[in-house]
């Protein structure tokens, strides 16, 4: 049981939401239902993310006759990531918790993150089960993506590690001082530190709208959390020359053999092939190369995270 507090603390919900005005309703609802009970003064932070339906609008409404009703609006869409970061950015609660605006992270869970932060956790955060009615394709593509991130980056994520979580002020306070320029949120909370607890939950089957992370993000979602933590990937793109140039050695005796025992060296052929996947492996190395080089580049840019075209926080 969490203790009724004599001076209530603050808790702020962080929720980047583009094109949501069908879920924002009874997102409202069903977090206030949730919450209603426990001692806290409960504050939604709504950051509107290029939208282009009307959530703005209902946002502005809504903080018009809800004084714990707050939106950002940016100026255009900075990604998901980077708008988590501005809603994090401007909560000055004793906690915050980040959720999506689809209803797929559950509400009532919200008692359960706030029990294991009063029981001394830094951070909580949630894994997802897929619900059963989730596509196969869906499924398979996120044990790809963390399998590829715990295998080619330093940190170790469980499969299904959402973007669910609670995090204490001053977890939030050391988050702010970070100016990287590719944020993976998932990532740096499990850097961070801190004491950490887990929680699985199934996720619900989003009720309007369409998902916003299609392979093609997914998968940069993951070369970006790789190349965020690790250099991992140059080291094989390093191993792979050195395996390949010792493989090419052996065709010195195959050529010394050919030139005394006059037989015909292979054809054009495999001499194109040889070319083409040669070519294409150092093209691949020169790719990894580029995509750190690329990264420096726009770190030395410092260019903000996001800009804000108007809030009322």
């Amino acid at each position: 049981m969490i203790p009724h507090l004599l001076t209530r603390k603050s808790i702020a919900i962080v929720v980047p939401v583009c094109n949501e005005i069908g879920n924002l309703p009874m997102l409202i609802n069903e977090v206030e239902a949730a919450l209603q009970q426990l001692p806290y003064n409960i504050q939604f932070i709504f950051v509107e993310d290029s939208s282009t339906d009307g959530t703005l609008e209902y946002l502005k409404e809504k903080a018009s006759t809800h004084s714990n009703i707050f939106y950002i609006s940016l100026t255009k869409s900075f990604g998901h990531q980077n708008a988590l970061k501005a809603g994090l950015d401007r909560a000055n609660t004793d906690a915050v918790i980040m959720m999506d605006g689809d209803l797929q992270h559950p509400p009532a869970l919200l008692p359960e993150l706030i029990k294991q932060w009063e029981n001394g956790y830094d951070i909580v955060y949630t894994i997802r089960n897929d619900h059963s009615e989730t596509g196969l394709l869906k499924q398979k593509t996120s044990e790809f993506f963390y399998g590829i991130i715990n295998n080619l980056s330093d940190i170790e994520l469980e499969a299904g590690t959402a973007d669910f979580r609670l995090m204490d002020s001053k977890v939030v306070a050391i988050f702010r001082t970070f100016s990287e320029a590719d944020i993976f949120l998932r990532g740096l909370v499990k850097w961070m530190g801190f004491k950490q607890i887990g929680i699985q939950y199934t996720s619900a089957l989003r009720l309007t709208g369409k998902s916003k992370y299609s392979f093609k993000k997914m998968a940069r979602l993951a070369v970006q959390g790789i190349t965020s933590f690790s250099t991992k990937p140059l080291y094989i793109a390093a191993y792979l020359g050195f395996v390949f140039s010792l493989c090419s050695l052996l065709c010195i005796p195959y050529i010394i053999i050919s030139y005394f025992w006059e037989r015909p060296v292979s054809g054009w052929a495999s001499t194109i092939v040889t070319i083409s996947f040669f070519g294409g492996l150092q093209l691949m190395i020169l790719g990894i190369i580029g995509i750190y080089l690329g990264k420096l580049f726009m770190q030395s840019k410092q260019r903000p995270h996001y800009i804000i075209k108007e809030s009322n926080l």
